[in-house]
């Protein structure tokens, strides 16, 4: 008889306890509820047709004011553009290492993301270098000047035009 009672007793304790009420786990407002037309005070047959249908609300657009690409003239340019490629490989070759090198260094950030200390460490380098980047070429008219001379310069080196 004492080991069923201590043995209700400790299940009684290990019992998760469910809430009276329910909880609301949406930060977004209650609506109210949805009236029929036989209990809302104001019944849709009490409204003509016409007063009806203008509350309906139609959206439309022209093809003329639209913008989406066509993907046939999409296709043709990036086939001209490949026939126009002298070495293939070369192209295909650095595509694929570029993919490659996108997939090991998420998976070298996830590694480094996983050490307790270190992503903390590394946001605080990430903080002071952006402090000293905004303070070296943002903040004053000559040294954006500066800076906008190097990005040219290095788009004419990236393009060959240098």
């Amino acid at each position: 008889m004492a080991a069923t009672a201590s043995s209700m007793a400790t299940t009684a304790v290990f019992m998760p306890r469910l809430p009276a009420k329910p909880t609301r786990c949406s930060a977004l407002p209650y609506l109210p509820p949805r009236l029929s037309s036989t209990t809302s005070s104001f019944p849709l047959k009490a409204f003509p047709e016409s007063r009806r249908l203008s509350l309906q609300i139609r959206a439309s657009s022209s093809e003329e004011t639209s913008t989406s690409v066509d993907t046939g003239e999409l296709l043709t340019d990036l086939k001209e553009k490949w026939d126009a490629v002298e070495n293939k490989s070369t192209v295909i070759l650095y595509g694929g290492g570029a993919i490659v090198a996108v997939w090991l260094s998420s998976i070298i950030v996830g590694a480094v993301n996983s050490v307790p200390l270190l992503p903390k460490v590394l946001e605080l380098v990430g903080l002071g270098y952006t402090g000293w980047f905004v303070y070296r070429y943002l903040l004053f008219k000559s040294s954006r000047k500066e800076l906008a001379t190097d990005i040219e310069a290095l788009k004419k080196k990236i393009a060959g035009t240098e």
